[in-house]
This record gives C-alpha cells, structure tokens and sequence, in this order.
C-alpha cells in the first residue's frame, strides 16, 4: 500500500489520540430493511458488508447522535441537485473533468487527490466529535463504494456504511433514477449550501 502523504498520516494519528478506544467500537446498526451482498451489483460491494438504505439511513441519522451523513458527489451534483438536509460533510471523492466521454454520454470524472486527507482531517474536527459511524452517499451507490474502499485501505477506523442507493436513486425502465433513493423516498433535502457542509472550505 502507497504510504499517506505526512498530512494524512499525522490526521490519523491525531485521530487515534483523540478518540477513546471505545469509541472506535461502534454498535452495529438496528436496521427496518438489511441489504444483503448478494442482492447488490458488484459495483456497490464493499469488504466491510455494511450496507443501508436511504430510508433507513434517514431513521438512523435521527435516533443516533454517534452516526454521520456525507456525501462524496461532486460540487456540481450538490449545487444542481440537491443534498440531504442532514449531511455533516460534503468530501467529493472525484470532479466533474472538462473533457466529455462520448462513449458513455458523460464528462469524465477525476480522482480528487485530497479525498482521503480531507476525510480524516473532519473526522478529527470538532464538527465530528462522538461519531463512530459514517454513511456514505453518492448518486446511487457505486462512488460511495469505491469511496469507502479507499477510506478503509487508508486506516480509516469508524465503521463506513454504502447507502445502496444514493441521494438520487436507481434508474427505472424508462432511464430516469426514480426506483429509490433519498430524494425519491420523499426525505428532506435542500439546494442551499450551508455554512461548513464543506470542510475546510469556509
């Protein structure tokens, strides 16, 4: 594994003096609707198996004070689309390149170099004090995963949850994401960007 840049490495060490070993412990989630591995697109896996739902997730951010929502879509999903109104952090995983990618009727995406980095220096901030448990969102799961694996090959410790089906869900016969989702389950969500939504960018 490529070492972290000096940065990160003192972030995690920041983090591990900060946080009581208890803490790094958290209690596995109570769940309405479990997903099971088996029933998700390869894509959507991750190694850890913690998977949930939008909905659930909304039921969770609400009964438990120890679990965090961020969102790892890029700055123009947020700002065009929307975000879950009980985000703690929005951390882009990847941006939007300049160039399209014809062959999949995109823009191509980017890594963003900082990603890890500006994870762990907000969970090591006051903003995420008491969190042992983050979940993950993208669009509908698949950068969520990618994200987490990252986060978890890093050293990240808190257990990291895909949301299955992201903010805006998965797409229906007729090619629009309207299956699922936060914003399809009729959860609240908002346009607005609020102050520290995006750590270190204030």
């Amino acid at each position: 594994m490529t070492a972290l840049p000096r940065r990160a490495a003192t972030a995690l060490l920041a983090l591990g003096l900060a946080l009581s070993p208890m803490a790094l412990v958290a209690e596995p989630l109570t769940l309405s609707d479990p997903v099971a591995a088996d029933s998700l697109p390869a894509s959507k896996q991750i190694a850890a198996g913690l998977y949930i739902t939008a909905a659930d997730a909304a039921r969770v951010l609400e009964a438990n004070p120890n679990v965090a929502l961020v969102d790892v879509r890029t700055p123009a999903e947020i700002a065009l689309i929307g975000y879950a109104t009980p985000t703690a952090a929005h951390i882009p995983a990847q941006f939007l390149a300049a160039e399209p990618e014809f062959s999949k009727g995109s823009y191509k995406m980017v890594d963003n170099p900082g990603f890890i980095q500006e994870f762990v220096a907000w969970l090591a901030s006051d903003a995420a004090r008491g969190i042992d448990t983050v979940l993950v969102t993208c669009r509908s799961g698949s950068r969520s995963a990618t994200a987490i694996a990252k986060l978890a090959a890093a050293g990240v410790s808190v257990d990291l949850y895909n949301i299955v089906d992201g903010f805006e869900g998965d797409r229906g016969e007729n090619g629009a994401r309207d299956l699922n989702g936060w914003r399809n389950a009729g959860l609240p969500w908002t346009y607005k960007i609020r102050e520290g939504l995006r750590p270190g960018h204030n």
